[in-house]
């Protein structure tokens, strides 16, 4: 990631997931994200706000929490998760490594 802002169709690429997931989470989660706006009202979101977006796909994908329960999760003690979310996102990055590997073989 290399750019300032990303409009909120490459945050749900980023992520995955749609548009209007990122829109719902972004209204869910207002306490911790705070996405900027452009003149017309488009969500721009930042580098953070993707990590925490991540953090938040990880409890409610991932570990099958209620939003609620995930908020909950976050606010208390958020390193932990972020942690978790840097190890699924190495995983993810070598196992990619490797099938270009086998690819080649």
């Amino acid at each position: 990631m290399d750019k300032l802002y990303y409009s909120i169709s490459e945050t749900a690429n980023i992520l995955g997931e749609n548009i209007s997931l990122v829109r719902y989470w972004s209204n869910v989660f207002s306490k911790l994200l705070k996405p900027s706006r452009t003149g017309k009202g488009n969500r721009q979101y930042t580098e953070d706000d993707i990590a925490t977006l991540k953090q938040i796909h990880v409890l409610v994908k991932g570990e099958g929490l209620s939003l609620e329960g995930a908020q909950k999760r976050l606010l208390e003690d958020r390193r932990k998760v972020s942690s978790k979310v840097k190890a699924l996102d190495s995983l993810r990055e070598i196992r990619a490594q490797l099938v270009e590997i086998r690819e080649t073989l």
